[in-house]
């Protein structure tokens, strides 16, 4: 299955439309303005929320937790490196590795894919293509590109 995670570029909060291969919308997000740390709702197109992502602010390093339907089924951490940053994701064991300066990323179980994501280039705000296989729920990916994407922006 293949989703697109496209950025609005004016916008007071962060906001984004994803779309399936078709163009067709099929969830939107909505960051809160005024708040300690980053949150981000994830809401399918008849509003109801599906997910919900919080930054823990008392922490050394980039951690959110995701919330599906009342119930913390991952917080994602990012690992301290120099060279190569990886992100762990605590709950369904994944982890994060890959170019993110180009946004060229992989999501691994057991080291074996469970998701791809690729920027695309030259297009109207950012724009993201996530691969992925259909047995998994598309919130947790969503939602874990969506942490992904909050520490590349609180890095720059």
């Amino acid at each position: 299955m293949n989703l697109y995670i496209k950025q609005k570029v004016f916008s007071w909060n962060d906001k984004f439309a994803i779309y399936n291969d078709k163009g067709d919308p099929v969830y939107y997000v909505e960051g809160e303005v005024f708040s300690f740390g980053k949150k981000l709702h994830l809401y399918d197109t008849s509003e109801v929320q599906l997910s919900f992502i919080s930054q823990k602010i008392a922490s050394f390093l980039p951690k959110f937790i995701i919330t599906l339907k009342d119930n913390r089924v991952a917080e994602v951490t990012k690992k301290f490196a120099l060279f190569r940053p990886e992100y762990t994701v605590k709950g369904p064991g994944w982890v994060v590795r890959g170019n993110f300066f180009f946004h060229e990323y992989q999501i691994l179980k057991n080291e074996r894919p469970v998701a791809f994501v690729t920027k695309e280039w030259l297009t109207w705000g950012d724009t993201y293509k996530i691969s992925f296989n259909d047995d998994i729920e598309p919130e947790i990916i969503l939602s874990i590109v969506l942490v992904i994407d909050a520490c590349i922006d609180m890095e720059n």
